[in-house]
């Protein structure tokens, strides 16, 4: 595979893809507003409630983030480990908890590819095979997907303002 130098260009593009909001909503925007009463809801015809959205994008981001950095990381059983095991909050504390942490994880991977010491095209030294702007990547598209459909939940149950 042919090597580039890590260009400091590329980080705020990869930034800013992280943090969405060009193409699609971004994190803020999809959880704003979002209630203990909705959370737990499930639209006709949708497989997923909100609540279901919003953790199984917080622990995906977080196995993301914690495989980029911390070589001794675990991740979780799959699929089991993705995703909460009741379709609503236990209580509008875990809500809230689920909020900021999705939120603190993003920021933390946003600040691991704006690291000037890092560099994105490295090979991770527990994953030869993977880069920290392969994951970046990936937790970019993974976020937006969900994202998506985090939004449509919302719309589907009226509690989406366009």
């Amino acid at each position: 595979m042919p090597r580039f130098p890590s260009n400091p260009d590329l980080r705020l593009p990869i930034a800013n893809v992280l943090r969405g909001g060009s193409a699609h909503a971004t994190l803020a925007q999809a959880l704003a507003g979002l209630s203990f009463a909705i959370a737990g809801k499930k639209a006709p015809r949708t497989p997923y409630t909100c609540w279901q959205l919003l953790e199984h994008l917080r622990l995906a981001q977080q196995d993301i983030l914690e495989f980029s950095r911390d070589p001794a990381w675990q991740s979780p059983e799959f699929p089991a480990g993705y995703w909460p095991p009741t379709p609503a909050p236990p209580s509008a504390a875990a809500l809230t908890r689920s909020k900021k942490a999705a939120t603190a994880d993003l920021d933390a991977m946003v600040a691991l590819v704006l690291d000037p010491a890092r560099d994105l095209l490295a090979p991770l030294p527990h994953a030869p095979d993977k880069t920290l702007l392969r994951e970046a990547l990936v937790l970019a598209d993974h976020n937006a997907y969900h994202l998506g459909q985090l939004v449509l939940v919302r719309k589907l149950l009226g509690a989406w303002k366009d």
